[in-house]
């Protein structure tokens, strides 16, 4: 899946804020409710706009985010 159909930003949707692609939910709330201990399943039953593939696409970008900034401070 491209980040394309997973994550966008448009400063004339939800004021600019990440969002799932074709959606108008932001990826924060994702992270809400999963700091909050409630499950993905949970969060696609209150935004049916988005899709489990996105989710979990969501969730490698972040991943493989979180590589690139260790590996650039840190340099094996």
């Amino acid at each position: 899946m491209n980040r394309e159909d997973v994550i966008s930003q448009d400063p004339e949707i939800v004021s600019g804020a990440v969002v799932f692609a074709g959606t108008r939910v932001p990826v924060s709330i994702l992270v809400d409710y999963l700091k909050a201990g409630d499950s993905i399943e949970r969060f696609l039953k209150g935004f049916s706009t988005v899709s489990r593939k996105q989710v979990e696409a969501f969730l490698d970008i972040a991943l493989q985010s979180v590589k690139a900034e260790m590996h650039e401070t840190h340099p094996a």
